[in-house]
Order: C-alpha cells, then sequence, then structure tokens
C-alpha cells in the first residue's frame, strides 16, 4: 500500500504522486466524489487503477493518504 500525495492543479484537476516510484499523474475518475465521501476506485489517465475506502467527510487537498493497487 503506497503512500499517495495527492494535490490540486492550477487548472482544479487532481494530480496523484508516488514518490517511491516517481510517478505523477493526473485522476481521470474518483468512484465516489461528493462534498460528504470521497474516495473508492480511483483512475488514473494512465489506465492505472488504485483503491481507498472513501473517506468521510471529503479531505482536503493536498493531503498524502494510503491507496491499495485495484
Amino acid at each position: 500500500m503506497p503512500n499517495v500525495m495527492i494535490r490540486v492543479k492550477d487548472g482544479g484537476a487532481l494530480l496523484f504522486y508516488i514518490a517511491k516510484k516517481d510517478q505523477e499523474d493526473e485522476i481521470a475518475h474518483v468512484e465516489t466524489d461528493t462534498e460528504d465521501a470521497w474516495g473508492g476506485e480511483v483512475e488514473l489517465t494512465d489506465g492505472s487503477k488504485y483503491y481507498i475506502d472513501p473517506i468521510t467527510p471529503r479531505p482536503s487537498f493536498p493531503t498524502t493518504l494510503r491507496f491499495k493497487r485495484a
């Protein structure tokens, strides 16, 4: 389960960064993305998928979270 830094890009898109892999990519889709909850399956623009149990309430970004590979 990698630690992932998520931050907001200037245009409002979320960036997903794994330091140990030096991998940074934009988040294309989040399964649950509301004001009350955020998480589930997260798909990156390169097609990679990760999973985090939905977090209530939605976290403020930037933040570091632990994801599983989906």
